[in-house]
């Protein structure tokens, strides 16, 4: 159990990293109405960076379901 709670703590600094890197003022800081809709695609690093976010998140919230049934 305590190898799963190490692997948590890990995962989660990773996903707050990785959460921080990611561009300020894009996705729902965009002020509605304005006619600027290119803001919302994501290209190159920020699209791999975001995909990986989305899969690291994943993955901590299936091994807290894990550990979550194990214990």
């Amino acid at each position: 159990m305590s190898i799963i709670s190490i692997f948590l703590l890990i995962l989660s600094i990773i996903i707050i990293l990785a959460v921080m890197l990611q561009a300020k003022w894009t996705g729902l800081s965009i002020v509605p109405g304005s006619n600027d809709f290119g803001k919302f695609e994501r290209r190159g690093s920020e699209l791999v960076l975001h995909r990986i976010t989305i899969w690291l998140i994943s993955v901590f919230v299936l091994t807290s379901v894990i550990a979550y049934f194990i214990a």
